[in-house]
């Protein structure tokens, strides 16, 4: 079976991002996912707001998250995006939270996304074929 590819993306915590204790507020690692998940697509050549301008939204429609270990205020996690399964309607991508220093898995999420057109779902393969062969290729 054929390994998926991964993609890295590196994110110090701020100390913004925390709460009394000085652990990263539960609800700040969906944004981490949802940057990594921005920056991964920008790393295949897919300029999300390119495809807003063409009138495709990309909605969450699921996310899970398993909190593993805390991230303190000034450490830093590398986020694995990995893609679990597309089909032309429905991407979900997986992500794994490493804390760079101990190696230690902080957090895993999935996060699962539909693609619209004027409210309607569409294929990707039929409205963006150029994305959906960049995403298939990771598939």
């Amino acid at each position: 079976m054929e390994e998926k590819q991964t993609f890295i993306y590196r994110r110090s915590a701020n100390y913004y991002e925390t709460d009394q204790m000085s652990i990263i507020h539960h609800s700040n690692y969906v944004r981490w996912m949802e940057e990594a998940r921005m920056a991964w697509m920008a790393s295949l050549g897919v300029d999300y707001a390119e495809m807003e301008r063409l009138g495709v939204i990309s909605p969450v429609i699921s996310v899970d998250v398993k909190y593993k270990k805390p991230v303190l205020y000034g450490e830093t996690v590398d986020i694995a995006v990995t893609v679990k399964k597309y089909n032309g309607v429905k991407l979900s991508l997986g992500y794994e939270m490493k804390n760079v220093e101990t190696g230690e898995v902080t957090t895993i999420g999935e996060t699962s996304h539909g693609f619209l057109k004027e409210n309607k779902i569409i294929s990707l393969q039929k409205e963006l074929p150029e994305m959906h062969s960049m995403l298939e290729e990771h598939n």
